[in-house]
């Protein structure tokens, strides 16, 4: 965009100038905007009520035909219809030359040199070489030379003026651009709609398959870990595959089922004293059967060891 704008820049002083010029003057003033550097868009000057009573001057109607061949044809053109048209100097060659180059890349991308040697009348491909680079370096063109293969491959050109007659054309096929490009991206819609389903019907059947792989997976883990106590209880018959915090517990309750045991032990002795308190002999039996209490004593000493 700012090419452009800077080429219809090129341009404005010639369209103020040719507000007061007429015929020689208006004449002149074509020479001089088809020679000047830099200015390669003619349209706006061809539009202007002086430069068009050109068209219906038998005296400068040539020039007025050279204006339309800077704005729309080629430097092949301009062979063609040579008598017709005023002769040009070498800046206006030049241009015109850099127009047609142009016009080859807006139909091409690949430029074999034997058609710009042809087209552009070059005697040497360094002549071509070089006109190609001085119109890079006038930004109306970008691209590759490319001497191995003979040929410059285009990245980028400006464009030129549109004939009028050609307008309509140029619409119809942009509307069949439009037309195609919308053909283009509803197909691109639909493909990816079915391909959203796809994966969504994919990531489902994917969650399912995991989810199932991962409860098949905890069971047969599960079930090594029951072989795995099993061997090892086989093995070794006096662990029991517990955890430490299993064990644990195990030893805290045979501690307590000892304490119990203890317990139930104290009762016993306590209802064998109240026994032997009731069934006391008098004082004289006493006497005389001193040992006879320690006999049975030292009997229950033996039971209760033998108890424990």
């Amino acid at each position: 965009m700012e090419t452009v704008t800077n080429f219809s820049a090129k341009l404005e002083p010639f369209l103020l100038m040719s507000k007061s010029a007429k015929g020689a003057a208006a004449a002149k003033l074509v020479m001089d905007a088809t020679s000047a550097p830099g200015v390669f868009v003619f349209a706006e000057l061809l539009e202007l009520p002086n430069i068009q009573e050109l068209a219906n001057n038998e005296q400068h109607a040539q020039a007025f035909s050279l204006l339309q061949l800077f704005a729309y044809k080629t430097y092949q053109h301009y062979l063609q219809h040579q008598n017709a048209l005023p002769a040009l100097n070498q800046a206006q060659i030049t241009k015109l030359k850099h127009l047609t180059l142009v016009s080859l890349a807006m139909e091409s991308r690949i430029l074999p040199y034997s058609q710009l040697l042809h087209d552009l009348q070059m005697p040497t491909i360094r002549e071509l070489e070089d006109l190609i680079i001085d119109a890079i370096y006038l930004d109306i063109i970008r691209g590759k030379l490319d001497q191995k293969e003979q040929q410059f491959e285009v990245e980028y050109t400006m464009g030129r003026d549109v004939e009028p007659e050609k307008i309509e054309s140029l619409l119809l096929s942009l509307r069949n651009w439009a037309s195609t490009t919308s053909a283009v991206l509803a197909t691109l819609d639909e493909k990816l709609a079915v391909l959203s389903s796809e994966a969504a019907a994919i990531k489902s059947s994917n969650d399912v398959y995991e989810q199932a792989y991962q409860t098949t997976l905890k069971e047969v883990l599960d079930k090594q870990k029951e072989i795995k106590a099993g061997i090892r209880a086989a093995a070794y018959p006096g662990r029991t595959g517990l955890t430490a915090a299993g064990m644990a517990e195990r030893d805290r309750e045979r501690e307590r089922e000892k304490e119990r045991e203890r317990e139930r032990e104290r009762q016993r002795e306590e209802k064998e004293k109240d026994g032997m308190d009731i069934d006391e002999p008098s004082e004289v039996s006493k006497g005389k059967n001193r040992k006879a209490p320690q006999q049975d004593s030292g009997q229950r000493q033996q039971r209760k060891r033998n108890r424990m």
